[in-house]
């Protein structure tokens, strides 16, 4: 699967346009994580639980829009799009959407 933020692939033809797919993820940070980041927010550095949660959340999104689009028989996705989001009183939920257009692409270097 090809996966890309451009709106089309070098060395590949895009031969059918199938539609948009998306990947939402939702994802809360639990109280040890807020008190571990505090921690780190007060003394400095990276807040690397609350990375984790971000990068567990891109990546699910980004194959949950994979999922989509095998479903449409694609066979790439271009034009991808990553939002993100805070939610929630104290800021402690995640969004991350993604979004693109799935696609079906033939090698034109055969």
């Amino acid at each position: 699967m090809i996966l890309t933020t451009t709106p089309n692939i070098e060395g590949k033809k895009i031969v059918r346009y199938l539609g948009i797919v998306t990947g939402e993820v939702i994802e809360g940070a639990n109280v040890l994580r807020d008190i571990a980041a505090s921690i780190t927010d007060f003394i400095g550095g990276r807040a690397k639980a609350y990375e984790e949660v971000f990068i567990r959340a891109k990546e699910e999104a980004l194959n949950e829009m994979v999922e989509r689009d095998e479903q449409l028989h694609a066979n790439a996705i271009v034009g991808i799009d990553l939002d993100y989001e805070v939610l929630g009183q104290s800021g402690s939920i995640l969004l991350v959407s993604a979004s693109g257009t799935a696609v079906f692409v033939e090698d034109v270097n055969l």
